[in-house]
């Protein structure tokens, strides 16, 4: 059967609601950009989304200072899990925005009181996310087709390149 999965992906150049109508994503972040001035300043580049950043709204920047610091290289490694939040306002209008649910390197849940609206606050929990390296690699490249492999080529460890690359011989061979 063929997977559709794929042609309802939007076509933007950053995470956006749109995004997360299926459901929650957990991601790993592999660097991250201030773009001083930018409207979006924040730019948390994804192992699963290259060239796809998550631009995360002034209140999902605080939830990530008071959960991971303000130092963005030690994000590097670190997972989140996000959500699209149809409830998100900008500009007065109800357009639906991006969420972090779970964080990795955080041992307990954590509140803050965010704000909804001028004036108005209400609490926000982010909650611990399974520490990152519990993925089944080798499972994942041994299952994996030609396809499956470029991808996980991006994402998977440095280490696991030989293993990449060993199974797509394995596939080309066979074919």
């Amino acid at each position: 059967m063929a997977d559709i999965g794929d042609t309802v992906d939007p076509k933007s150049d950053q995470q956006s609601f749109d995004d997360y109508q299926t459901g929650p994503r957990t991601v790993t972040v592999t660097g991250v950009k201030v773009i001083k001035g930018d409207q979006q300043p924040v730019h948390i580049e994804l192992a699963e989304y290259p060239g796809r950043p998550f631009k995360p709204n002034k209140s999902m920047r605080r939830v990530l200072i008071k959960a991971w610091g303000d130092k963005s290289a030690a994000y590097v490694g670190r997972a989140l899990t996000l959500f699209g939040n149809p409830t998100v306002t900008y500009g007065g209008k109800t357009l639906g925005g991006v969420e972090i649910s779970h964080l990795s390197h955080i041992g307990k849940a954590l509140t803050l009181q965010l704000t909804a609206t001028r004036g108005n606050r209400k609490p926000f929990t982010v909650k611990p996310l399974a520490e990152p390296g519990q993925r089944d690699w080798a499972a994942e490249i041994a299952a994996a087709d030609i396809d499956g492999l470029k991808q996980l080529w991006g994402q998977a460890p440095q280490n696991l390149q030989a293993d990449i690359e060993t199974r797509a011989a394995q596939l080309k061979e066979a074919n």
